[in-house]
């Protein structure tokens, strides 16, 4: 009963206005409230990190008297450091407890003789904590009770991802403002009407025409229509198609004086359906005056004709300030053993192409291919990072499109590093400042951009101390998994569980494997981890099916151990020693990883297969995989990425493409689970859309296996 209390407050919580609007002030008032009625607890605090003083402050206090202040977590260092390390600081004698020393005052003045502490943290980094006091009258804190505030702090610190994601869209916003002052032409051309509906200031200093004499006018009454009205009649046709076009040409103003104008034209469509061409246009004259003075071909690439490692190292040596950017291409080396040389030198050719296209557009000389697969700019003019940040994204974007390589088409995978070398230059070299950015770029989700900071180096200090403490945990038995349940939509039932791996560090504390598996892939660590990590979850399974449980173990499989050629024979071995019932272990590998070698993935995915072993693509939606190789893999499941359901009750786009998944798994025939489900709302939408499966925080966190069993004991539904 008392858990089923503690669902409705985490229920209220996850469904208010509040947290949906990312409100955290409000929903930390919410929160607070809500654990004072339902604990017996004599004061709740919520405090909230102010990003500019980088202080903690208190965001909401439910205390009855206005007199009594509670000190404020900045003026405790230690405390707060505790906090940083540990997941939650619970303390039934809290005045001699020494990590609440600088909270003595306090306590003694108040009576309080139990403190509950909970770090609010996104992606391991403390934005906040929940306090909860009682005082003598009260009994010791109960293991439900700190769970509950564990969900609690975690419900605060999405609220606050929530109001990040608010803010990230209105600088984005001040940034589009910002570019109507380019002197780069911008120009808006209504492609119903062929008329130009907007031309900046920009226009008017290369051309001499006044705005007046342009806007509202029909396309055709441009320099470029007239003067080459065939190539402008192609390039408007494209752009009403929807193609992009980029162009060079030469034009005359009225004056008789020439010009080289860059173009780019590419198609847009509003909010309300209405079809748009952007145009921009730089003025590449002085490019064309000197091309003639390029440097000597001894400083060039002989296959994509950029600079060379020599010519730009003595260029970057020199550099006082600027921007270093270092492109690398994630996958190549296995890119050009299944495709060959000859296809790779083309895939280098385009990017080489690409980059030179960027590069031009912006006005930037330097550009260099430095390794096999390595590409560098040096933008060496001071621009503002505000700047800097959104070239990089454009030039992400354009190096991610689709290349032709042969009758295939291939999406190259970029990876961007930045440095300001100026912010460095007493540090490290900024090649190596880059190269490390570049490593970290590697392993984000989604676009893989990182700009060097000096966090980062300290992160890169940290991350070769986990490498040394991930060899002890491997052989020091640190390391336990967690299950998350997975319910079946239509028999309002559990079917299932994923094993998560979670470090039992001895001095961090609790690792998620958000902390350690980047740096275990990288280092080939992976590869023992997944093994302990799949026989423990056989193991598991097994004791779950001597007890008549019956459901499902979804495990994890990183690229690096899909692809070892020992898989099938570890599968094979347990399946056997631990008698698993038929199609009762399900791996899960992502889309991306999974393309990554076609053949081999196939070959192994069928051996799999006649194991009785499932296979389950995780993150489906965020990777490259198409209909045509989704057809020929033994695919038991989709697993629909977290990203699509966390917006699904907002965003109309979200549950168009949720719904077009799920329309295809069932054309395939292939079971559907929908993850990180934290509203009734959303979980209504699975069902009425007939999602087959969901899991996520609306059920249970990831629960250790004495307490996974008790939530399916306790839980309103019987397992079948």
């Amino acid at each position: 009963m008392k858990k089923h209390r503690y669902q409705k407050l985490l229920e209220q919580i996850v469904n208010s206005e509040a947290k949906q609007c990312g409100d955290f002030s409000a929903t930390a008032k919410l929160a607070a409230e809500l654990l004072l009625e339902q604990l017996a607890v004599s004061r709740v605090v919520v405090s909230g990190l102010n990003e500019e003083s980088n202080i903690l402050e208190n965001i909401f206090s439910t205390s009855i008297s206005a007199d009594v202040s509670r000190p404020l977590p900045s003026h405790c260092p230690t405390f707060v450091e505790e906090l940083r390390v540990n997941r939650h600081i619970a303390s039934d004698s809290c005045i001699s407890d020494p990590r609440l020393v600088e909270l003595n005052p306090f306590y003694r003045q108040q009576n309080i003789t139990a403190a509950l502490e909970v770090a609010i943290r996104i992606n391991g980094h403390l934005e906040g904590i929940l306090s909860l006091e009682r005082n003598s009258e009260l009994l010791p804190w109960q293991e439900s009770e700190i769970q509950l505030a564990s969900q609690v702090a975690d419900q605060l610190a999405l609220t606050l991802a929530t109001k990040y994601a608010y803010d990230k869209d209105e600088r984005l916003k001040l940034f589009l403002s910002a570019t109507e002052q380019s002197d780069q032409i911008m120009m808006v051309v209504n492609l119903a009407s062929s008329t130009i509906e907007y031309v900046n200031n920009a226009h008017f200093v290369l051309t001499q025409i006044p705005k007046d004499q342009i806007i509202g006018r029909p396309v055709q009454d441009l320099e470029f229509f007239k003067q080459f009205p065939e190539e402008a009649e192609i390039v408007l046709s494209k752009a009403k198609a929807g193609e992009s076009s980029e162009e060079e040409i030469k034009l005359v103003r009225r004056d008789g004086t020439d010009y080289w104008v860059r173009l780019s034209v590419k198609r847009f469509i509003s909010e309300r359906g209405n079809h748009f061409a952007l145009i921009n246009a730089d003025n590449c004259t002085e490019q064309h005056q000197h091309q003639s003075e390029l440097e000597r071909l001894a400083w060039r690439c002989g296959l994509t004709g950029l600079y060379n490692r020599t010519h730009f190292g003595r260029v970057l040596d020199r550099a006082k300030e600027g921007h270093l950017v270092l492109i690398d291409l994630r996958g190549f080396k296995r890119f050009n053993d299944t495709y060959g040389h000859a296809n790779g030198d083309l895939m280098l050719v385009e990017v080489a192409r690409r980059i030179r296209h960027f590069a031009d557009i912006n006005q930037i000389e330097e550009i260099a291919r430095i390794g096999s697969d390595e590409f560098a700019i040096l933008i060496s003019d001071s621009r503002d990072v505000t700047v800097i940040t959104p070239l990089i994204e454009r030039l992400y974007n354009n190096l991610e499109l689709p290349v032709s390589i042969g009758t295939e088409q291939i999406e190259p995978k970029p990876a961007i590093a930045a440095v300001d070398i100026a912010s460095i230059e007493q540090l490290f070299p900024a090649l190596t400042c880059a190269d490390i950015a570049l490593q970290y770029a590697k392993n984000k989700q989604g676009s893989a951009i990182q700009v060097f900071n000096s966090a980062l180096l300290n992160a890169f200090k940290d991350d070769a101390q986990i490498e040394r403490d991930l060899a002890v945990a491997i052989k020091g038995r640190q390391f336990e998994l967690y299950y998350q349940p997975l319910k079946d939509l239509r028999k309002q039932a559990y079917i299932g569980a994923e094993a998560l791996i979670r470090w039992h560090h001895p001095k961090k504390g609790v690792l998620y494997p958000g902390a350690f598996i980047d740096i275990a892939e990288q280092t080939g660590l992976i590869t023992d981890i997944g093994s302990w990590v799949l026989e423990a979850a056989c193991k598991q399974l097994n004791l779950w099916q001597h007890r008549q449980i019956d459901i499902s173990m979804h495990v994890n499989v990183s690229a690096r151990q899909f692809f070892s050629g020992t898989l099938f024979e570890q599968v094979w071995e347990l399946i056997g020693r631990y008698r698993l019932k038929p199609h009762s272990l399900i791996l899960e590998i992502t889309e991306t990883e999974l393309m990554e070698d076609i053949r081999s993935a196939t070959n192994l995915c069928n051996e799999l297969a006649e194991l009785g072993v499932g296979l389950a693509i995780d993150d489906f939606g965020t990777g490259y995989s198409s209909m045509r190789y989704l057809k020929q893999f033994p695919i038991s499941k989709l697993k629909i990425d977290r990203s699509f359901i966390s917006d699904l009750t907002v965003s109309h786009e979200s549950r168009e493409i949720v719904s077009a998944i799920i329309a295809m798994a069932s054309a395939l025939n292939i079971s559907l689970t929908a993850e990180g489900v934290e509203t009734k709302e959303q979980e209504l939408f699975l069902a009425d859309h007939l999602c087959h499966q969901a899991q996520g925080f609306l059920y249970s966190p990831a629960l250790r296996v004495s307490e996974f069993g008790e939530f399916l004991e306790e839980s309103s539904t019987p397992v079948h």
